[in-house]
């Protein structure tokens, strides 16, 4: 097996997230392969490298990128880790394509939001199945080959990267994997994978599809008092289902699950907790922050409401636990997706 500095990794999906860590990987002189369905993305990362700005400052990177037709090349030389970070309605695409390009002891990590992890463990096996959240990261792939970071790096306030083996133990791959990310940004391994994973399906859900149906940023979501009362609404709703599901949940931004219920039911503690937890957050970022979901809408692509909120409402329907914001919201960002609706504000009141 290779040292972690000979490892060969690629990443499904070379966008924002993908992008932002593949770079950062070849920049600490890691052997990285960023593949890429974005044609002229992946032409500008052949030419010109990667472009970095926001939160980290402006400079570039040279990476190796490949077009999707190009992975083939890879038989050559099998890679180690397969990273995905592809929308997660290209989940099975993805781990179909690199698949055939692991090295015996391969295995894909799932560096998504939301739970696709049997999704891909449905293709490889579990047994090379590693899942990984990236907690709070915010970028955006503005312009082929440029990437904008909108947040703060976490550092050591903040946890970004954790990753876990599907079991819950810690193995040598998985302490690799995380040495490997520290060199991105702060990684941790859990023996709680599930438990991260439902408190950041919890966390995307509460602001990504308020920030779609009402156009808003990230800042003014958490800012605006209607759009904080729909927020703290949403996260209790899937922490519901999450924990009808058996999932230990992690915190949720810096607070424990049962605070947000409290907050819901309008508890004043939980609330002043709240409002600490979201002005630690606002620090962090910048009012260039727009959900996935706002992105996709303004670009005119599909979103991924179906594996946010709408999972959640789905997995709440199959447990016997509402989720009926989490369904409506799904519902109205469908209509945006069809050009029946545009973002705004007033779509609020009706979810209140």
């Amino acid at each position: 097996m290779n040292s972690p500095s000979k490892k060969r990794i690629a990443f499904i999906g070379a966008g924002a997230i993908g992008g932002f860590v593949g770079g950062h990987l070849t920049k600490a002189g890691l052997d990285v392969t960023l593949i890429d369905q974005w044609a002229e993305h992946v032409d500008v990362m052949k030419r010109d490298g990667l472009h970095f700005s926001g939160t980290v400052g402006e400079y570039s990177v040279p990476v190796h990128a490949l077009h999707i037709h190009e992975a083939q090349t890879l038989a050559a030389n099998p890679v180690d880790i397969g990273i995905i970070c592809t929308k997660l309605y290209d989940t099975t695409w993805a781990t179909s394509l690199i698949k055939p390009y692991l090295a015996p002891g391969g295995y894909v990590v799932t560096m998504q939001n939301c739970v696709v992890e049997d999704i891909v463990a449905g293709i490889v096996g579990w047994g090379r199945t590693v899942g990984c959240i990236a907690s709070t990261m915010s970028a955006e792939a503005y312009a082929p080959g440029r990437i904008r970071r909108t947040r703060q790096a976490g550092g050591s306030a903040y946890t970004i990267f954790r990753a876990g083996e599907t079991h819950g133990r810690i193995t040598p791959r998985l302490t690799e994997l995380v040495a490997m990310l520290n060199l991105v940004d702060s990684a941790k391994a859990t023996e709680n994978l599930w438990g991260e994973r439902w408190g950041k399906c919890v966390a995307n859900t509460m602001t990504t599809g308020v920030s779609g149906i009402t156009g808003f940023n990230l800042m003014t979501v958490l800012k605006d008092q209607n759009a904080r009362k729909l927020v703290i609404k949403l996260a209790a709703e899937a922490i519901h289902v999450g924990r009808a599901q058996g999932f230990p949940i992690e915190p949720v931004r810096r607070l424990e699950p049962d605070v947000w219920l409290k907050a819901a039911g309008g508890d004043s503690a939980a609330l002043a907790a709240v409002d600490k937890a979201i002005g630690i957050e606002l620090e962090r970022m910048t009012d260039a922050a727009y959900s996935g979901t706002t992105q996709d809408l303004r670009k005119g692509r599909r979103t991924e409401i179906d594996y946010m909120n709408g999972f959640v409402a789905d997995k709440g329907d199959e447990c016997g636990v509402a989720a009926p914001t989490h369904r409506r919201i799904t519902d109205l960002i469908h209509r945006m997706e069809r050009g029946e609706l545009k973002p705004d504000p007033d779509h609020l009141t009706a979810l209140l």
